[in-house]
């Protein structure tokens, strides 16, 4: 039987930024827990690839965990992604953490109205921000527990 501790995470990594990227894929080869990233550079794609639209209307792919979604983003806008999200009846439920660099109370304000689960400001220390990736994929692994339809199976 698996437990939380072996539980595996499909992670939806929606985030413009290279450099923030490829910090965020190696934190999670560092935590080595077998975890899977699907990156999406902007909003659009990523609710495609959510909602089986465009180029992955072909694909009933299943849902990811939990996704970490920047703010400040071209084509479509974090806050805009979220509301999106939460609008879809199947997507409605799903696990969201916006992961920015906005410290703004309006940012905060509006992302809690719109339903997201957690908001996170990124740290700019590396060693720092490398943590609090490491704690939040372990918070949504080990702590949280999701509804069966979230859960990975393999």
């Amino acid at each position: 039987m698996e437990t939380k501790g072996d539980r595996r995470l499909e992670i939806l990594l929606i985030e413009d930024n290279q450099n923030d990227v490829e910090l965020f894929l190696n934190v999670v080869d560092w935590i080595n827990m077998g975890d899977q990233v699907r990156v999406f550079l902007d909003g659009r794609e990523a609710l495609d690839f959510l909602h089986g639209k465009g180029q992955y209307k072909e694909n009933s792919c299943t849902l990811p965990s939990v996704v970490f979604i920047d703010l400040k983003m071209p084509l479509i806008s974090g806050h805009e992604v979220l509301k999106a999200i939460r609008k879809d009846k199947r997507t409605k439920t799903l696990p969201v953490v916006v992961f920015t660099s906005s410290d703004q109370e309006t940012d905060i304000g509006e992302t809690y109205r719109s339903g997201v689960n957690s908001y996170v400001v990124k740290p700019v220390q590396f060693e720092k921000y490398a943590e609090t990736i490491r704690d939040l994929i372990n918070y949504w692994r080990n702590v949280n527990i999701p509804p069966d339809q979230y859960k990975f199976s393999e």
